[in-house]
Formats: C-alpha cells, structure tokens, sequence
C-alpha cells in the first residue's frame, strides 16, 4: 500500500503574526517574524505556559520546524514551508502566506 501526504496549512492572515495553537494534547503557541534584510520569516515556539522553547527558527522552503533540535516541548508533528501550487521553491515576502504556507505534515493512509 503506497502513502500519499496531505497537508493542512495553518492559517496566516497577517504577518508578522502570534497565534495559539494544539496539535493533538500539545499546546503552544508560535510566532512568526520577518527579516527585511535577509527577506526571510523566522518562527518562534512557546509552550503552555508562554515560555520560549526554540526562538529565531528560520523558516526554509521544504524543511520541518525545529528538525535540528531534540526537545520534548517540541510538537511531535512537523511544520514544513511548501506550495502545494508548485509555483515556487522559495520562501520569503513575495511567497509566503501567498502560495508558501506552513503546512502540517500528515501521511494518509
């Protein structure tokens, strides 16, 4: 049997934005910046409690959030940057919350 991913985007309204969020029993909340002069988004986790987690995470095209770290307050899903309009391979200010969203990683069955 062949998998095949789906992904569900997180909304993203305006950026920069703070927003809550629960994967499952895993609340938190995340919040993401803009660099002008590197034009890229940052990504900065909370837990719970509002404590900072991982800070300054650099959002890149195709790579999962925090996959460098190994931290049991991190989310056991992966956060990953795409277009599923297969547009663009890039993730900057002319992209993001446009065709690049960050989507949650399932695999379906």
């Amino acid at each position: 049997m062949s998998q095949r991913y789906k992904y569900d985007s997180l909304p993203l309204d305006n950026l920069p934005i703070m927003f809550d969020t629960d994967f499952g029993n895993y609340n938190c909340s995340i919040q993401l910046n803009y660099n002008e002069w590197g034009d890229f988004f940052t990504a900065d986790l909370y837990d719970a409690n509002g404590d900072p987690v991982i800070l300054g995470e650099k959002l890149v095209y195709g790579k999962a959030l925090w996959s460098d770290y190994v931290d049991q307050r991190l989310p056991a899903v992966d956060l990953v940057p795409l277009d599923e309009s297969g547009r663009t391979t890039v993730c900057n200010r002319e992209t993001f919350g446009k065709t690049v969203f960050l989507c949650i990683d399932t695999v379906v069955e």
